[in-house]
């Protein structure tokens, strides 16, 4: 697969707010409840200031997105960022995800980011999984703090040390 890695911009608008809105709609990944307007993607841009924030192209289409954002906005922890990576349904499970996170931890280890975190209902296990598998570690779990479709699920928090 052709992969490339674009800085995200106006130009992804469309393409990632429907990547979003499938997962809203299909899963417990994201933690909406409705669709979201393409006007959302203006606050994913805000939220990423000062973070890489990227759209994955399989050379022609956005097969996917990933950013860092700050993690708490004290400065104390600074070095500390929370990743988020969404991938079209299509791209799941062809190393995608991976790139895409090798990539946003190299950004991320340039800025003196040390720690990434991420925050993973307990209902999204292939998530969870896929975390674990790239060295992230289960470090707490807040449990029965979300609720969607009628279920109640925890969030799961990981982090890796880059």
């Amino acid at each position: 697969m052709d992969m490339r890695f674009e800085k995200l911009d106006e130009a992804h608008r469309v393409p990632v707010i429907d990547i979003f809105n499938h997962y809203i709609e299909n899963s417990f990944a994201a933690y909406l409840e409705q669709k979201v307007s393409y006007d959302f993607f203006s606050m994913i841009l805000g939220a990423t200031r000062g973070y890489p924030a990227i759209a994955v192209s399989d050379g022609g289409s956005v097969i996917g997105y990933g950013f860092l954002r700050a993690y708490n906005p004290m400065p104390v922890f600074r070095h500390t960022a929370e990743i988020t990576c969404f991938l079209h349904p299509d791209a799941a499970g062809k190393g995608v995800g991976s790139e895409t996170h090798r990539h946003l931890e190299k950004e991320a280890a340039g800025m003196d980011i040390t720690v990434i975190m991420a925050g993973i209902s307990s209902l999204n296990e292939g998530s969870v999984r896929f975390h674990a598998k790239r060295g992230f570690t289960e470090c707490g779990r807040f449990l029965k703090v979300g609720r969607k479709f009628n279920t109640d699920f925890d969030v799961v928090w990981m982090q890796k040390r880059i």
